[in-house]
Formats: C-alpha cells, structure tokens, sequence
C-alpha cells in the first residue's frame, strides 16, 4: 500500500449499535447511491445476520468525527484454490469526493489480503464490478490498482433491470507492487 501521509479512516466490522449511524447516512446519500446500489437504510440488522464465511463487511469511518464514510462488503469469499471475492462498495455524504472512501478501502484490501494470522482473510485475488457508467467508482478501482479484466453485460439485477458492469481485478502479488 502506497504511504500518502496519516490515514483520516479506519476500518471495522459493523455492530448492532451502528443501526442509527447507519440508516442516517443511507437516507442522506440515497440520491447519491441509489443511481448504482439499492437504497435499504434500514439494512444492517439483516446484514448483520448474513456475516460469515462468504460474507464480511466493514464500514469506513473519519477517524476525526466517528462520522460514516462508507460500507465496503466482501462478497462470494471463496477459498480452497480460489482463495478470490467480490467488493461491493457505497460512500456517503457528506465524505464523498474527499478521499477518504480511497484511503478506506486502501484499508480494506489490506485486510483481505493479509494472513489469517494477522487477522486478515488470506485472499489471492479480489474483483470490483461496476456499471460502466459509474464513473467514480471505476475511478476509484483503477486507485487501488485494479485492472481492467473484460466486460459482463446483464450481470446484475438492480432497479428493475439486468445491469452489465465491467470487471477489474487485483491479486496480492500486484497490490505489493502498488
């Protein structure tokens, strides 16, 4: 991970207690996330229930205010020879266009693919699927070093719709590279 000066984040595992903190930057950021990700501000208690091998999730907060940046979930984990997942990612306002959502899954990354002894998840390989008119987050892949892999189309069903994204991918030996 590249050193950019003191990290404003951190990172954490969401708890029963963040339901409120949550539901309100959702609601606040419902324009802003809800044009690529559904909008469930009421969300994390189920959420919560579907932590587990396959899924992890961890909120970005300021370090300075406690304030919600953002969710970053690692999905469809899958180890044994694969040892690969999916992030999906939502920034909220007031911190979107700051940095700070970069520098947070700066964070997460780490964690994914550092040991299990480091408490880490051992991953080999991680992947990011955007809709191709999602600029930032494409953006914001192409940040962290993600590759562009290929194209999907009708990968996902959002807002009514069979959505194609675009696919970028990184493995640990690249990140060390970064």
């Amino acid at each position: 991970m590249p050193d950019d000066g003191p990290v404003r984040v951190e990172i954490r595992a969401p708890r029963a207690a963040d339901a409120g903190p949550y539901a309100a930057a959702v609601r606040r950021s419902a324009e802003h996330v809800g044009r690529w990700n559904p909008v469930e501000p009421d969300g994390l208690p189920e959420l919560l229930d579907r932590q587990g091998p396959g899924l992890r999730t961890f909120l970005i907060l300021d370090r300075e205010s406690g304030g919600l940046v953002g969710k970053c979930n690692v999905a469809n984990i899958v180890m044994g020879r694969f040892c690969n997942a999916a992030l999906g990612y939502d920034s909220y306002l007031p911190f979107a266009g700051t940095g700070m959502m970069s520098e947070g899954m700066r964070l997460v990354v780490d964690r994914c693919f550092a040991g299990q002894a480091d408490g880490g998840l051992a991953l080999h390989r991680l992947e990011i699927n955007v809709q191709p008119e999602n600029e930032r987050s494409i953006a914001l892949a192409r940040r962290l070093g993600f590759r562009h892999e290929g194209f999907t189309p009708r990968m996902l069903f959002l807002d009514g719709a069979w959505r194609d994204h675009e696919r970028f991918a990184l493995t640990v030996e690249e990140w060390r590279g970064v």
